[in-house]
């Protein structure tokens, strides 16, 4: 805050964020030239991965790769990676399924497509809220409390999830 102005700060941006599907990001990467380390993009990775909610996040700088599992369920929490040894979408996948408690039946329905917010890029936190709750509908919940920033994201969030429930009657019926 400067006297009575309200600035923000500068937008943050991961390099590269890897979907599955459209809509369900998995992975980030973030790249330095390779006069930097391999692993010297890794905090800055790890800080849009906790903003973001994205549980994968690899940092590399041309040479190789630096592998972080933010899921806790690897034996390994870190570790070099080449470009031939890179994890495939499937693999990262089932990763993401196993640290979500997702069954087979709900995956098909977390992996379902939805309404895309009309055409209009979704802020990150919409996206996650989007996921959230249809991994909730997917996993048998009967109610999410989900606390949205503004009018306009909730309004969004809500059509998405309601038009997604409106297609699945096992989520109706709850």
């Amino acid at each position: 805050m400067r006297g009575k102005l309200v600035t923000r700060g500068k937008a943050k941006r991961a390099d590269y964020v890897l979907y599955y599907k459209p809509n369900l990001p998995i992975a980030l990467i973030e790249a330095k030239d390779n006069g930097h380390s391999v692993g010297d993009g890794m905090q800055e990775g790890l800080e849009y991965a906790e903003t973001l909610g994205i549980p994968f996040v690899f940092s590399s700088n041309g040479d190789g790769f630096v592998f972080h599992d933010r899921t806790g369920l690897s034996a390994e929490k870190e570790a070099d990676l080449t470009l031939n040894a890179f994890p495939s979408p499937a693999e990262l996948w089932s990763r993401y399924a196993n640290w979500k408690g997702l069954t087979t039946e709900a995956e098909s329905l977390v992996l379902q497509d939805y309404y895309d917010f009309g055409g209009k890029t979704a802020r990150d936190y919409q996206v996650n809220a989007v996921h959230a709750a249809i991994e909730a509908i997917a996993k048998g919940q009967n109610r999410v409390l989900q606390p949205q920033r503004e009018w306009l994201g909730r309004a969004r969030v809500h059509t998405c999830v309601r038009g997604f429930s409106n297609r699945h009657p096992s989520a109706r019926s709850r």
